[in-house]
């Protein structure tokens, strides 16, 4: 299930560099905060101690924090506009594309990806690239969209949201998967160890406006994350993959 771009729509690349000046508004508290705190538990519980990369570091908000508890951290993204912010908090990244990302095999411990690989249409080729990078019996947390969640029903009903000034969602290549499908474009040498849904209940980021009804559903998400039953609903799913020590094993 994918939305595809109008034909005179910016590039990847220009769309995010567009998004660069406002991306970070909203971003540090509330419904964002939470959803940072979500994806980085992962990331501190496969990458503490280790090296680590994050494909499609953005501003370097995950990168960041990750770098505060990983051996060494190196952050990638396609917009230049997005890099500027992280060169200045002194963060080591890289301009490139997941596709074809220029460092070598076997360099790092975990490799992770929040809200991007939902916007790369070659998907198995990007996967493929991000499990080279890992060295055998390492990690890799790749995050996709849902189709089956309320905030693909909320995106639905509520429209494109505006990136900047004649720019809106519709403005990228976007990619919903659910479970079985996102497993589907693992290389063989990945093994699936688990999934966890992210925004699972939360219906609307507006519902973290009101301080106790926000500290509810933060409670609620982190309860269903990993809940068996819930997960599969969450709006963004962690598929947790770790790259086989030997062929076969």
């Amino acid at each position: 299930m994918t939305t595809a771009p109008s034909p005179d729509a910016p590039t990847t690349q220009t769309y995010y560099d567009r998004f660069a000046a406002g991306y970070e508004a909203e971003r540090h508290h509330g419904y964002h905060r939470l959803i940072d705190e979500l994806e980085l538990e992962l990331v501190r519980k496969h990458g503490a101690g280790r090296d680590v990369f994050e494909a499609g570091c953005g501003t370097g908000l995950l990168l960041r924090e990750a770098a505060t508890f990983a051996r060494s951290a190196v952050g990638l993204d396609l917009s230049r506009g997005m890099l500027g912010p992280a060169r200045d908090r002194g963060l080591r990244v890289v301009q490139g594309s997941l596709t074809d990302v220029p460092l070598p095999s076997s360099s790092f411990d975990l490799v992770y990806s929040m809200k991007v690989l939902a916007h790369v249409p070659p998907i198995e080729r990007a996967v493929a690239e991000l499990a080279r990078l890992v060295r055998p019996g390492g990690h890799l947390l790749l995050e996709f969209y849902n189709p089956y969640s309320l905030r693909y029903l909320a995106k639905r009903l509520a429209g494109p949201g505006h990136i900047a000034a004649g720019t809106t969602e519709n403005d990228v290549y976007t990619r919903y998967d659910t479970v079985a499908r996102a497993r589907a474009y693992l290389p063989l040498e990945l093994e699936l160890l688990g999934v966890r849904g992210v925004r699972v209940v939360t219906p609307t980021s507006k519902v973290f406006a009101l301080p106790p009804v926000g500290r509810f559903f933060s409670w609620a998400e982190h309860a269903a994350c990993d809940a068996p039953l819930l997960r599969h609903l969450g709006g963004f799913l962690i598929l947790i993959a770790r790259k086989r020590a030997t062929a076969g094993s």
